[in-house]
């Protein structure tokens, strides 16, 4: 996905970045308009879902969406995120996510986005995010209806 933002510059977007629990998933389950979404944009991105897995059913949960699960060790969540984003070329990664350890891999993406649905969003993570939205279909929305994206950040 390629943006020319005026006053903000282009984004070119490859990766999108996804925490799992809490952004894509509501007590460990992906609602069925979210999958619907998730297909769409494989046509464009290389999907990742990033997660320490809390509830233990991330890949199950995610077996036929066009995604890559990622899981690691929840005690260096934060960083574990952050070296997915380093070593898919940073500055074509969208990442989007609700949580506290989501703030490293926000720092090195192209574009952040943060998410406040139903398991809420840790609050110094909208200082680091640079956009915020109300729900993960919105979050989605931004990157299937690109003039949204143009309109939050142009300058």
């Amino acid at each position: 996905m390629k943006v020319e933002i005026p006053g903000y510059g282009e984004l070119n977007l490859k990766y999108l970045i996804l925490d799992y629990n809490g952004t894509i998933a509501v007590d460990g389950r992906i609602p069925e308009r979210i999958k619907e979404k998730l297909r769409r944009l494989a046509k464009e991105f290389q999907i990742c879902v990033v997660t320490a897995d809390t509830h233990g059913n991330a890949k199950a949960s995610c077996e036929g969406l066009p995604v890559n699960v990622c899981t690691f060790p929840s005690e260096d969540a934060a960083g574990s995120k952050k070296r997915i984003v380093d070593e898919l070329e940073h500055e074509t990664c969208v990442c989007v996510g609700n949580g506290r350890n989501d703030i490293l891999m926000f720092r090195s993406a192209a574009l952040s986005i943060a998410v406040m649905d139903a398991e809420g969003m840790y609050g110094k993570l909208a200082m680091e995010a640079d956009i915020c939205v109300r729900s993960m279909e919105e979050g989605l929305d931004l990157l299937l209806h690109e003039k949204r994206l143009i309109a939050t950040l142009r300058g």
